[in-house]
């Protein structure tokens, strides 16, 4: 069987009038990977050991109550997983295989009886756009593995993409899951920060950092999200606040809806074909019976800068507990304890990591962290500002994901200021702190997909899943494949 052609709810339902078994599902994952991995070079470890064993446990005790019952399930490798190497996509964790306990995400799927097929490449330590930061692999986008997959969650969104797995969990810091789920046409959700907890995440940057699912349907990705979602003791950040049924938003109904469309997403910089792609979908909404108006982000202009100082400062923090002393990888160079910790941290990291640990380093040091930081902080406030104003009248704001389908392999990876620029749209929504999401919208002249972005107000991640489950019930291009492995589109 295949994956592609069925939505979790379907399998579920097929499961449990046992049609086919969780070994099907398990088989049917492996037997994928196997086909097309080389390929597209989505997975870093699999674990198919664990998955076929536990398939077998749950043919022999089905369990109708839980809500993601024996479905294949890749996990972006930032995320802890217990006994299963756990790497960051780094040579600094390369030896971390025997993790002492799961990320809360996590053990959540795993009550509900998930089954991990494996860890997802990605940017070392969530450090890029195109996942060619990888120290291990570059993964391919399945439409064109001339091309990259977006980043810093490639792999997870090309694992979907490729139907090696029903869904995947990425982390997004910037845009890190709705920028490859565009380019890798399929359907990413970055929630409100705070929404899913961050407790066993390697953190990049924590005021921003947030986990989310990709999937093919807006129907599986809420299924997925209501697992994950809820408060969690062991994250400080984490709200408390009630998870809804996000299932049950998923009308299809967006009848005087209001949309706002900020001119500055549309503006110089966004391909005339990703424009026209996103003004083809809103004259869908309008068929559909919401209104839109063009409205102005103002301070969005400024996006890319403030995260780039707030990200890289936040990092240059977080990443210097890799040291060689306690975990991971330790230089046998060394002759003394300073040596230690400088042979470590140069073999260990990978130049963009490097990059925006000097550059955070920097940053925070005396005489310009209040011309750089502080200001970086105050611009963000300003950000933040904007969405809260735009959605006090609007119920969401729409744009495109990316400005660009995605581009080829080694096109940027030189030029570290065009590749920060890739995530222009996608990076004041984690500066405001607000729930957004990524839902095919169209494909290239070259046929790479194009992907809606959908924004809307911080914990109603339910009114941003009916907008964009509306939008997909009215077209088809969720239903397209890569012709990848025998898969016709």
């Amino acid at each position: 069987m295949s994956l592609f052609d069925h939505s979790i709810k379907q399998l579920e339902d097929m499961l449990h009038k046992k049609e086919i078994s969780a070994e099907d599902l398990v088989d049917a994952s492996y037997d994928r990977i196997r086909e097309v991995d080389d390929q597209v070079k989505a997975f870093l470890t699999l674990d198919e050991e664990h998955a076929r064993s536990q398939a077998k446990q749950l043919d022999a005790a089905p369990d109708a109550d839980a809500r993601l019952f024996a479905i294949p399930a890749g996990i972006k490798d930032n995320i802890v997983t217990k006994g299963l190497r756990t790497t960051c996509g780094s040579q600094f964790l390369k030896n971390f295989d025997d993790p002492l306990y799961n990320a809360t995400v996590v053990e959540k799927l795993n009550a509900e009886k998930t089954v991990t097929v494996g860890k997802l490449n990605m940017d070392e330590f969530a450090m890029g756009s195109s996942t060619e930061n990888s120290s291990y692999a570059s993964t391919r986008n399945p439409w064109n593995t001339d091309h990259v997959p977006g980043g810093s969650s490639g792999g997870s969104a090309a694992s979907v993409a490729a139907g090696e797995v029903l869904f995947s969990l990425g982390s997004d810091t910037g845009g890190s899951i709705r920028q490859p789920a565009s380019f890798c046409g399929v359907v990413g959700m970055k929630p409100t920060y705070g929404r899913v907890s961050r407790s066993g995440l390697v953190a990049f940057a924590s005021s921003l950092d947030q986990i989310g699912p990709i999937t093919h349907s807006v129907g599986d990705n809420a299924r997925v999200l209501e697992v994950i979602s809820g408060h969690d003791k062991m994250d400080s950040t984490s709200a408390n606040v009630d998870v809804p049924s996000y299932t049950d938003k998923l009308t299809g109904d967006v009848k005087g809806m209001k949309i706002a469309v900020p001119k500055e997403y549309l503006s110089e910089g966004v391909a005339p074909e990703v424009k026209e792609a996103v003004m083809n979908a809103l004259k869908v909404y309008e068929l559909l019976g919401a209104e839109w108006e063009e409205v102005s982000l103002p301070h969005s202009k400024y996006a890319v800068s403030a995260y780039y100082l707030l990200a890289s400062s936040e990092a240059s923090a977080n990443l210097a507990r890799f040291d060689g002393v306690r975990y991971g990888v330790r230089s046998d160079k060394a002759n003394n304890m300073m040596d230690m910790f400088t042979h470590s941290r140069s073999e260990g990291f990978g130049d963009e990591v490097k990059r925006r640990i000097m550059l955070g380093t920097f940053a925070l040091s005396s005489g310009y962290y209040d011309a750089y930081y502080k200001k970086a902080q105050k611009v963000r406030t300003l950000i933040k500002n904007d969405f809260d104003q735009i959605l006090n009248d609007y119920d969401v704001v729409i744009g495109p994901t990316a400005p660009t389908p995605a581009f080829k392999v080694g096109e940027k990876v030189d030029d570290p200021l065009t590749m920060y620029a890739n995530d222009i749209l996608t990076i004041p929504v984690n500066l405001a702190g607000v729930p957004g999401i990524s839902v095919p919208c169209g494909f290239s002249e070259k046929g790479l997909p194009i992907g809606l972005q959908i924004i809307g107000n911080a914990f109603d991640e339910g009114t941003v899943y009916r907008a964009a489950h509306a939008y997909e019930q009215a077209t088809e291009h969720h239903t397209k494949r890569p012709q990848l492995g025998g898969a016709k589109s």
